[in-house]
C-alpha cells in the first residue's frame, strides 16, 4: 500500500516538474490580436455598436406618452379596463356576502356522505 502511494506521489511530482511553464501563462491578448488579424469578429466593436443602438432605443422609449396612447385607444372604442376593474370589485362585494359558507359544516356533511357511501 505504501509502495503504491509512494509511486503515485513520485509520478505526480514528475508530471508537475515536466509540465512546461508556457502552458500556465497563456497570453490571451496576443491570441486575441492574432485572431483579429486573421479576420475574426471584433466583439468589442459589436458591443460598442449595440450599446449605441440601445442608447438610441432608450431615447425613443422615453419619448412615448402611454397615457396619451391609452386615451386614444379609449376614444377608438377599446375596452376600458379600469371600468371593468371597478365593476368586478363591486361584484366581489356581493360575492363576499354569499361567501360566508361554514366549511366545517360542509366538511362534516361530506364525511357523513363518505361514511354512508363506504358502508
Amino acid at each position: 500500500m505504501k509502495r503504491i502511494a509512494l509511486a503515485l506521489t513520485a509520478l505526480t511530482a514528475i508530471a508537475i516538474a515536466v509540465a512546461p511553464a508556457s502552458y500556465a501563462a497563456v497570453d490571451f491578448d496576443e491570441l486575441r490580436r492574432e485572431n483579429l488579424d486573421k479576420g475574426a469578429v471584433d466583439f468589442d466593436e459589436l458591443r460598442r455598436e449595440n450599446l449605441d443602438k440601445s442608447a438610441i432605443a432608450e431615447v425613443q422609449v422615453k419619448g412615448i406618452d402611454f397615457d396619451e396612447l391609452r386615451q386614444e385607444n379609449l376614444d377608438k372604442g377599446a375596452v376600458d379596463f379600469d371600468e371593468l376593474h371597478h365593476e368586478n370589485l363591486d361584484k366581489d362585494a356581493v360575492v363576499a356576502i354569499y361567501a360566508a359558507v361554514d366549511f366545517d359544516e360542509r366538511r362534516r356533511e361530506n364525511l357523513e356522505k363518505g361514511a354512508i357511501a363506504n358502508a
